[in-house]
Order: structure tokens, then sequence, then C-alpha cells
């Protein structure tokens, strides 16, 4: 059996009039702000994805979902995901589990994380206790401390049978 390991790493800023997207699931942060980007900017998806692709050496999501593609206005990132997981397994690899950390100051995200982790893996075709979504602040500190936006972490572990 052979293992490979990415990590994956995504920000975007806090706006107004955005929708809140954070593991597929649609969330309500306390000031209404909503997270910019050119697809529905889940961090939390993103970075997964780019720990999935870099496990692979398979690049970046801007190299198959690029922000200037209009194909990619306002795409629902976890049918990215399943893009993503489309190659992952044209490949011969199959996941054997991811882990994401949320950096946020806002909302709190442990009442959403079983609904999150549900979502992400049923995209990934595998059950949920194989998918870690943790949530963390900045203690006020940096961009995310400050609210200007929200971050996330990611790893995965790949295997080919």
């Amino acid at each position: 059996m052979q293992l490979r390991i990415g990590n994956g790493y995504d920000i975007h800023r806090l706006v107004a009039g955005r929708p809140l997207i954070l593991g597929g699931v649609r969330l309500q942060h306390p000031a209404g702000l909503g997270l910019d980007g050119h697809s529905d900017a889940d961090v939390l998806v993103h970075a997964i994805m780019d720990a999935l692709l870099g496990a692979l050496s398979l690049g970046d999501i801007g190299q198959y979902f690029p922000p200037d593609d209009p194909r990619w206005k306002g795409a629902d990132s976890l049918e990215l995901l399943e893009q993503v997981m489309e190659l992952i397994r044209s490949k011969g690899w199959d996941v054997v589990n991811v882990d994401a950390v949320v950096v946020a100051e806002r909302p709190k995200l442990r009442p959403h994380s079983a609904t999150m982790r549900s979502a992400i893996a049923s995209r990934l075709g595998i059950d949920p206790d194989r998918v870690g979504v943790k949530a963390t602040t900045n203690e006020t500190l940096g961009p995310t401390g400050r609210e200007e936006g929200i971050a996330c972490h990611a790893v995965a572990l790949l295997q080919r049978p």
C-alpha cells in the first residue's frame, strides 16, 4: 500500500452582502458578514481540495477552477470537491482521512461541525468519522482575529491499494 499526505490552506475576506458558507453549510455571522470570493468562497472545502491535490502533486484549485473563469462564478464548492475527487480516483487513489481547522473569531462552529463533516464526507465518498473539522480563534490577532477574514488549514491522507 502506498500513502501520500497533502496540506492545504485558504483564506477569504469577510464582507457584507455575501453568504457565509463553511463545509457546505450556510451559517449566520453575528455581524451579518459572509466570505468574498469568485465561487461560494467556502474556505473549509477549498483547503481540503488543495490538500487532496497537493498529496498527489497535482497543483492547486486555482489551476482547475481559476477565479477569472466565469464558469466558476458562484460555484458550490462541494460540487468542485466532487470534481477533485474524480481526478484523485482516476489516478488510482482513495482518501483515508481529511482533517481541517477553521480559524475564525465568530461564529461558533462547534454546533455545525457534524453537519459539515457529513456534507464533506458524502462528497468524498467516505464515512464522516474520517473527516475532522475543528475550529479555533486567533485570540483577536491578525486578520482573522480582527474578523477581516476566515482561514482554514487542512491535511489529507491518501492511499493507493
